[in-house]
């Protein structure tokens, strides 16, 4: 990698809250944008009085904000207040990018809109982050991750027949609108002349990554169910018992099937009707996994691993998040890296997925106090410490 990140040099305006849209930042500030994080005055983003630790919470620092938001600049401004309003628009003036995830409309009911911003800067990248998208019937309906998942289809396609409907069990719909966005975004950044509006939809962003599951429905008429550990496309391929812990084998070619019941001493598996072709072992996979299990049950999770991965079979542990963590895989590439708060304090936050050049992209710097940048930014735009002081104390700022 050069000296400079992919998007250095790209300023980001993010007035989003809670999840998606400081993911989405959160990642074009990895690949080197400049982000601005503007916030309410006094409570900031939700996010700053969420996570598993109480004391961060009410210090404005809660964990939830911490994980996506290292790297930024934070500034307060009311964009109920005029005067917000217009110094949202000198923010906007030199901005290459705008991220908001209000409820459709509202952005526009304050004066703040696309076509309001863009008489200020006609090569805005406005990006609108909401659940539905910003028209049709469910459009001003709130929505939360846990509401994507299950207008989406995803919660009925998670567990098993016993379980489903049930919810994955992370965010999944906030970070695959997030991800989606900050693509969006990325690809906006190459049009020439730039300037336009990207409208994302939560729910279509989870939709598009479910590309086998809706064709098989909207071209091959098959009703989608869920399939719990099973992959639902080949056999054997799932979760299997071993002697002390799950492991997920996915022989889904030919030639690991037969590699894997061979290793096994399973061979006449290979010749039995019922499992000579894939369909067939699709259609037995129960039976199938009872035979594999009867070996795979003798010895460890760690030796199968090992063994059926040197022969080509794609085989993993299941493993907790804690353990994938510190596995020699992440740990070794330095995925997760320490970044020290402005109280003095480490913090291990997640770098960009991407290696870029045999390098790890991680945050420009830690997560920002509330307001932190107020004197820096709109020292910038020419106010001197006496009107931040009066906008303070009339809470524009």
């Amino acid at each position: 990698m050069g000296t400079e990140r992919p998007l250095a040099g790209v300023r980001v305006l993010d007035l989003t809250n809670v999840l998606a849209g400081p993911f989405a930042c959160y990642h074009l500030g990895l690949m080197g944008a400049e982000v601005s994080k503007v916030e309410r005055p006094g409570s900031g983003d939700l996010a700053r009085q969420l996570g598993a630790d109480p004391a961060r919470n009410a210090a404005g620092m809660g964990i939830s904000f911490l994980a996506q938001n290292a790297g930024k600049k934070s500034v307060t401004l009311n964009l109920k207040a005029a005067e917000g309003r217009d110094l949202l628009h000198r923010l906007v003036s030199d901005a290459d990018v705008l991220v908001e995830n209000y409820r459709p409309g509202v952005m526009d009911r304050l004066g703040v809109g696309y076509h309001a911003l863009r008489a200020t800067r006609p090569e805005l990248i406005y990006c609108a982050i909401s659940g539905f998208g910003q028209d049709g019937p469910w459009r001003d309906y709130p929505a939360y991750d846990q509401i994507v998942q299950g207008v989406s289809g995803v919660m009925s396609l998670t567990g098993d027949g016993d379980s489903a409907p049930l919810r994955v069990g992370y965010p999944l719909a906030d970070t695959i609108g997030g991800m989606t966005a900050a693509f969006a975004i990325a690809s906006a950044l190459t049009d020439r002349p730039r300037g336009t509006i990207l409208d994302v939809s939560m729910t279509e962003a989870v939709l598009a990554t479910m590309g086998w599951v809706v064709s098989n429905h909207l071209i091959g008429g098959v009703e989608p169910l869920p399939q719990g550990n099973e992959n639902v496309t080949s056999a054997p391929s799932g979760t299997f018992a071993t002697a002390d812990a799950p492991i997920n084998i996915a022989a889904n070619r030919q030639e690991q099937w037969e590699a894997l019941a061979r290793h096994l001493g399973r061979e006449t598996l290979l010749a039995h009707p019922d499992y000579a072709t894939r369909e067939g072992r699709k259609a037995h996979r129960e039976a199938l996994r009872a035979e594999l299990e009867t070996v795979l049950r003798t010895r460890s999770a760690a030796d199968w691993v090992r063994e059926l991965s040197a022969l080509g079979i794609p085989t993993g542990p299941v493993l907790s998040v804690p353990d994938a963590l510190v596995s020699d895989q992440i740990a070794g590439r330095a995925f997760v890296q320490a970044q020290r708060l402005a109280s003095g304090e480490d913090v291990a936050l997640t770098g960009s997925p991407v290696m870029v050049d045999g390098a790890r992209l991680g945050p420009g710097g830690p997560p920002p106090k509330l307001g932190a940048d107020n004197a820096e930014v709109y020292g910038s735009l020419g106010l001197d410490a006496a009107a931040r002081s009066r906008l303070t104390r009339e809470g524009v700022i």
